[in-house]
């Protein structure tokens, strides 16, 4: 813990102390901000993510098509879900304005995505038929030294996405990867999605592919001194719902004493 510790800020550890609670979470951030390098700023920004959680829950077949090794790397390089707050809090309806808003943020794109990723680019075209096809975003993994390839969709998964996903995936290792590097990994980022229904369509497929979810909003939870001092949901709703019915009861009778004073 100690050994740890002394290669972060001071501040840093201020933070450790101030916004965690247990030892095992302390340590787990305090190590990724040595691996990547986090400001004090961003570790607090990783830690109110709660990135801990979500680091290797992404639904994916890695230990079937992956070297063990690569196989535990790519496991820990993909999370689930994403969380696309930067985007604003509407919802994006189409792909491409998902794609659009992550090319205008790709630096806070490429910190959510973790260490390691290096943008190569949008909407890349495969040309090997008489139709064009087209990666949404394309990136290269430093250290697990292959293409990742990115596919944006605005609704839930359908098992339908992995057929044409695969599709893209042998294209990309056999026009695009080097002889030294290691086969494409796909990413599936859905709006939502089954875990069960993603882990059989996912199943049978030769190409690695993970399937996570990714959101626009971050629900950041309050602090516990002030957990007990603001009301809740259904508190705020039962006070609207007493004030709506005096406001209606007070409407009443300003009616009836009109009709008494004609």
């Amino acid at each position: 813990m100690q050994r740890t510790v002394a290669q972060i800020p001071w501040r840093s550890n201020l933070a450790l102390l101030d916004k965690l609670e247990t030892r095992e979470t302390r340590l787990w951030y305090a190590g990724k901000a040595i691996e990547n390098g986090w400001s004090r700023d961003l570790l607090v920004l990783q830690i109110e993510a709660e990135a801990h959680q979500r680091e290797g829950k992404a639904v994916n077949n890695f230990a079937l098509t992956l070297p063990p090794a690569d196989s535990d790397m790519a496991l820990q390089v993909f999370k689930d879900p994403y969380l696309f707050d930067f985007l604003g809090t509407a919802d994006p309806r189409r792909e491409r304005e998902i794609e659009q808003g992550l090319v205008d943020h790709v630096q806070k794109f490429l910190l959510e995505l973790g260490n390691g990723f290096a943008f190569v680019g949008r909407q890349v075209h495969l040309e090997f038929v008489s139709k064009d096809y087209y990666i949404d975003l394309l990136f290269y993994h430093l250290k697990l030294r292959c293409y990742i390839a990115v596919e944006l969709k605005a609704v839930p998964f359908d098992p339908a996405f992995v057929g044409k996903f695969n599709m893209y995936l042998s294209a990309v290792d056999d026009l695009l990867r080097h002889p030294d590097d290691k086969p494409t990994i796909g990413l599936l980022l859905c709006k939502g999605k089954d875990r069960l229904i993603a882990e059989y369509a996912l199943r049978d497929f030769r190409k690695p592919i993970g399937v996570a979810d990714w959101e626009t909003k971050i629900v950041t939870r309050l602090p516990k001194d002030l957990q007990g001092s603001l009301p809740t949901i259904k508190e705020i709703e039962k006070e609207l719902a007493d004030v709506a019915k005096v406001e209606r009861k007070a409407g009443g009778k300003k009616k009836v004493g009109k009709k008494r004073s004609s």
